[in-house]
């Protein structure tokens, strides 16, 4: 089964789980870049005008993304990895879905946060995009790299 491990990380946190997971997995590593990197202020959760809120408070809001997975089409099993925004995933990973489709994959989901779940993320993309066969995902904080492979391999 050949995995991918793509990922978008604001700050570097979500990018640091997906090395570990990709490693434990054997999976290709891919950054999910948005064509205009987020800044501090773009990432200000208290400015209601702040880039992310604005997007987020947009549920049909698509950010745009460096569209550079050649072989997308080639992988099995599929990880996407984000911080949690409001309490779900930022709109660029619909952007990426979208994108790339992943029709009949299995794709998973991982988050970074500071207390939220993934809950809210799991149900709104099992919903909006039930061609793909989703498995429950999850928020891996402060796992080791040996509680990440155990979650993973716990899913085949």
């Amino acid at each position: 089964m050949k995995t991918l491990v793509a990922y978008f990380s604001a700050t570097g946190t979500t990018e640091a789980v997906a090395g570990d997971l990709a490693e434990v997995t054997g999976a290709t590593l891919y950054e999910i870049k948005p064509e205009v990197r987020y800044t501090a202020a773009d990432l200000d959760w208290r400015d209601k005008s702040s880039r992310s809120s604005v997007e987020m408070q947009d549920s049909g809001s698509r950010p745009a993304i460096i569209k550079d997975l050649a072989d997308a089409d080639s992988y099995d099993r599929i990880f996407i990895g984000f911080p949690v925004w409001w309490d779900t995933a930022p709109t660029l990973i619909n952007t990426f879905i979208e994108a790339y489709g992943f029709k009949g994959k299995t794709v998973i989901l991982f988050a970074t946060s500071g207390g939220s779940t993934l809950d809210k993320a799991n149900a709104d993309f099992k919903k909006q995009y039930p061609e793909i066969n989703w498995k429950a995902g999850k928020a891996l904080n402060s796992e080791s790299k040996e509680q990440i492979k155990t979650w993973a391999e716990g899913l085949e």
